[in-house]
């Protein structure tokens, strides 16, 4: 199927697969900073680098959370 013809269904998950592999990617390569015979690091640096990592993950989330959010309220 041409990429013009696809539907936003179809263009959202080949995007996101895409995507999603890049991102676990390049996780996948900062994990390689691990080795201890190469690189040295303390607590504090892991947990600057996964506590910015994790936070920027649930922003991402919440976006994709929008309906929710974006409800009128009725009684």
């Amino acid at each position: 199927m041409n990429k013009i013809d696809e539907t936003p269904e179809q263009r959202f998950k080949r995007l996101a697969e895409l995507r999603t592999n890049q991102v676990l990617d390049k996780l996948r390569v900062l994990g390689n900073c691990s080795n201890n015979q190469s690189y040295k690091y303390n607590r504090e640096d892991i947990e600057k680098i996964f506590s910015c990592i994790e936070k920027k993950a649930r922003e991402m989330k919440a976006k994709f959370n929008h309906y929710d959010t974006n409800k009128k309220f009725k009684l």
